[in-house]
């Protein structure tokens, strides 16, 4: 379940992020972004129920995760599921902008190019500033990942490499707009490691026995019984 939940996560950011945007958001062009909603209808409005789905399966993807890793670390889980639902939220918030930009498009209301255009600048710098977050959550994961030895350890390193390169990234690109490529490419180990456990948990994933003779991080903290 954690394994399917974040791969319609990833499905849902892809599609409406990386592909329906480009086609509807012009950089610096209020008028042709406003156009291409106008043009382009049920691309607008798929993209905004996108990001509506992202919400769900990220938030629902925490959850699992949290559920998984529990028994190995609960900090560690519980951090991952606190740092998710916080992408959850900004996912909300930006479903909500873009949802409202196409509302103006279709209903104009006052300077129509311009207010659509704030509207998914907004979108966009949610998903910008949220990159840190995107960052956190895969740090714990890979903490949880190495801890467990249910997964391969470099799985682990990548999550955590990666994670920081998130976080990293999110504030090169605000920095330093011109080294946007420096942010990109920090990020690589990110995306592998994120492609690597949504396979891993989907095809292999981890064995009932392991989870129920994984030892209790209240146990593991607890001092040893006197002789």
């Amino acid at each position: 379940m954690t394994g399917l939940f974040y791969l319609g996560m990833a499905i849902a950011a892809m599609l409406g992020f990386l592909i329906i945007r480009p086609r509807l958001f012009a950089a610096e062009d209020p008028s042709a972004t406003l156009a291409h909603l106008v043009g382009n209808e049920s691309l607008a409005r798929a993209g905004v129920v996108l990001e509506m789905l992202m919400v769900p399966t990220q938030a629902l993807t925490a959850m699992w995760f949290y559920r998984l890793f529990r028994t190995v670390d609960a900090f560690a889980a519980g951090s991952i599921a606190a740092f998710g639902l916080v992408n959850a939220v900004i996912g909300l918030s930006s479903a909500a902008f873009l949802a409202t930009a196409v509302e103006v498009a279709f209903d104009p209301v006052g300077d129509a190019p311009t207010t659509v255009y704030l509207l998914y600048l907004l979108s966009g710098n949610l998903w910008g500033v949220g990159g840190m977050f995107f960052g956190l959550w895969l740090v714990p994961m890979g903490f949880c990942v190495l801890h467990s030895g249910w997964m391969p350890r470099l799985l682990g390193w990548l999550l955590i490499s990666g994670g920081g390169g998130y976080l990293l990234g999110a504030f090169i690109v605000y920095l330093a707009p011109e080294a946007r490529v420096v942010a990109e490419l920090i990020a690589v180990p990110a995306h592998v490691g994120e492609f690597w456990m949504v396979g891993y948990l989907l095809v292999r994933g981890v064995r009932h026995r392991a989870l129920q003779e994984a030892p209790r991080a209240d146990a593991r903290m607890a001092p040893p019984a006197a002789t």
